[in-house]
C-alpha cells in the first residue's frame, strides 16, 4: 500500500504561545497551532491561565478534530499555550499529549516541549527516587517535573535550574504565574520565533505560525536564552554560557512550512537555491523536471530554472489524506491503491523525467514512485535529491529511525539507484545545502549526514539505534 508518510523525516511537534490580555488567546492559539499543523498531527493541546488557575484541554487528532467553538469558548484567560505533536520519545497515546499541567505547594505551570533530551533515563530515574510520579512516558513531563521540584525559590530561577540538568534539544513554552516564558536550549536545536501583536507578545515554533494571526515577527529566540513576557514586558536573559548553535539543517531542507523564515531567510528561497545548486552539481538529460509534492516543489522550480528543463507538475497529491486509522486489506494492497499521490499519465508519458525530492529516508517510497512513474510511460527517470544522504539517526527530535532501515546507511549511491529502480541518482553535497542558505556550516547541526553529534550521545542510545550487522567506517569512530 503506497502510503507517503511512511517514508519521510517526521519531526516531533510545533509550540505556540501568547500573552495578550483582553484578547481571545484560546482561538489565537487554535490557529497559531493550525499553521503548525506540519510539525506533528498525532495530538493537539491548549493550556490557558487567567493568572490565577490553568485549565488544559488536548485530546488525539487534527487540530480541527480536536477543537470545537464551544471547546474554545471555556478557555478564558490572558496567558495560553499549544503544542502539536508527534511522538518520537514515548507512545502515541493522551497521556503523552501536551501541553502538561504540573503543580507543587510553591507553583505551578502549564509546559509545550519540542525537541528530545538524550539524558532522560538518568533524570527520570533520579526523580522516581525523590518520589516522583510519572503519567506519561515523555521527556517533556521530565522537565515539568524537574522545574516544580526546584528548590530555587522563583518561577525563573526553577527553569534555569532545569535547564541547566538538561541535555539534548529543547524549545519550550511555559504558562505560570501570570507569565509566558520561552526557553531554548544552548545549541538552539530546534527554532523558537518572538513576535508582537500590537503591545502584546507570541512566541511560535516558526514565523508561520506569528503570520496566520497577523503577530509581527521580531526575532529568533537564542540559544540557550529565556524569555519572560508578563504585564510589565519582556524580559530576557541567558541560562548557559557554553553556546554553540546547531540548528538542524532539516528545517530548511524539509520540516519548515515553505513561507516560514529562518536566519532571517524565506525556507522556499532557500529550497529554490538548494534546486539550482542541485542542476549545477548533478546535471540530467531530461525532458521535464517534477517534484515530489510538496516537499521537492521549491527545489524542482529552482532545478528547472538553472538547467533551462521545462517545470510540470507529474503527480497529483490528495491534500485532504490525513492519519488514517483505517487498516488495509490484502486485496486492497495487492491493488496499490495510491493514498496519497497518482501520477499525470499525459504529462509523463513518454518523458525523461527529472524527479527532484528533499531526501531519501527508507527508500522503499522513492522505489514506488519510480516503479509508479515507468508504470504510468516514462522513458526515464532520474532520481535528484535536494539533500545529502542520510547516513546517521537523530536523537534530538526527529523520527529518522534506526541506522539498519536507513538505505544510505547500508548501500552505495548506485547500489540505492538499482534498488529504486531509476536510470540514474545523485544528491546534493553539503557545500551545497549549506551554500543555499548561507550560513556558515558550524552553526547547523548535520549529524544525520556526518555522524557528528554536537551534543553528546550517551553510549546506551548510541546501541539502541547503531544496530548495523557490519558497522561501517564512520559509525565505528562514534563508539
Amino acid at each position: 500500500m503506497f502510503d507517503l508518510q511512511s517514508d519521510i523525516v517526521k519531526d516531533e511537534c510545533g509550540i505556540f504561545g501568547i500573552y495578550a490580555p483582553g484578547e481571545d488567546v484560546a482561538k489565537l492559539t487554535y490557529y497559531g497551532l493550525y499553521s503548525l499543523q506540519h510539525r506533528g498531527q498525532e495530538s493537539a493541546g491548549i493550556a490557558v491561565s487567567d493568572g490565577g488557575n490553568i485549565l488544559v484541554f488536548k485530546e488525539m487528532g487534527l487540530v480541527s478534530q480536536v477543537f470545537t467553538e464551544r471547546d474554545l469558548a471555556t478557555l478564558q484567560g490572558d496567558i495560553a499555550i499549544g503544542h502539536v505533536r508527534y511522538s518520537t520519545t514515548g507512545s502515541t497515546s493522551w497521556e503523552n499529549s501536551q501541553p502538561l499541567h504540573k503543580y507543587s505547594d510553591k507553583m505551578a505551570l502549564a509546559l509545550a516541549h519540542n525537541g528530545n533530551l538524550v539524558n532522560v533515563s538518568e533524570l527520570r530515574n533520579r526523580l522516581v527516587k525523590e518520589g516522583a510520579v510519572f503519567e506519561s512516558t515523555s521527556d517533556s513531563e521530565m522537565i515539568a517535573e524537574l522545574i516544580i521540584r526546584s528548590k530555587k525559590h522563583t518561577v525563573e530561577a526553577a527553569i534555569k535550574d532545569a535547564c541547566r540538568q538538561l541535555k539534548g534539544a529543547y524549545s519550550l513554552v511555559i504558562l505560570t504565574d501570570g507569565k509566558l516564558i520561552g526557553v531554548r536550549d544552548p545549541y538552539g536545536v530546534r527554532p523558537l520565533a518572538l513576535g508582537r501583536l500590537g503591545k502584546h507578545y507570541v512566541l511560535a515554533s516558526e514565523t508561520c505560525g506569528l503570520d496566520i494571526i497577523g503577530a509581527e515577527f521580531l526575532r529568533e529566540v537564542l540559544p540557550g536564552e529565556m524569555v519572560v513576557i508578563n504585564d510589565k514586558g519582556i524580559k530576557s536573559m541567558m541560562f548557559s554560557k557554553e553556546i554553540k548553535p546547531s540548528l538542524c539543517i532539516f528545517e530548511f531542507i524539509y520540516l519548515a512550512r515553505p513561507d516560514s523564515s529562518l536566519y532571517g531567510r524565506n525556507i522556499a528561497g532557500v529550497r529554490k537555491n538548494m534546486g539550482r545548486a542541485l542542476a549545477r552539481e548533478a546535471p540530467a538529460d531530461g525532458d521535464l523536471v517534477i517534484p515530489i509534492p510538496d516537499s521537492g516543489n521549491s527545489a524542482a522550480q529552482g532545478y528547472a530554472e538553472e538547467s533551462g528543463i521545462p517545470y510540470g507538475e507529474g503527480f497529483v497529491k490528495n491534500r485532504y489524506v490525513g492519519r488514517t486509522f483505517i487498516q488495509p486489506s490484502q486485496l486492497i494492497r495487492q491493488l496499490g491503491i495510491r493514498i496519497k499521490l497518482n501520477p499525470l499519465k499525459e504529462v509523463i508519458e513518454g518523458k525523461r523525467l527529472v524527479v527532484v525530492d528533499d531526501s531519501i529516508v527508507r527508500g522503499n517510497t522513492s522505489k514506488k514512485i519510480v516503479k509508479m512513474l515507468k508504470k504510468a510511460g516514462a522513458a526515464e527517470v532520474h532520481m535528484r535529491i535536494s539533500s545529502p544522504s542520510i547516513r546517521f539517526p537523530c536523537f534530538y527530535g526527529i523520527d529518522t529511525a534506526e541506522q539498519k532501515e536507513l538505505i544510505a546507511s547500508n548501500l552505495s549511491t548506485a547500489q540505492i539507484c538499482s534498488f529504486l529502480g531509476a536510470d540514474s541518482l545523485e544528491y546534493l553535497s553539503f557545500k551545497g545545502v549549506v551554500d543555499a542558505i548561507g550560513q556558515p556550516r558550524s552553526e547547523f547541526c548535520l549529524a544525520c549526514f556526518d555522524g557528528k553529534y554536537p551534543i553528546r550521545i550517551p553510549q546506551r542510545l548510541k546501541i539502541s539505534k547503531f544496530v548495523l550487522e557490519k558497522p561501517t567506517e564512520s559509525t565505528q569512530a562514534l563508539f
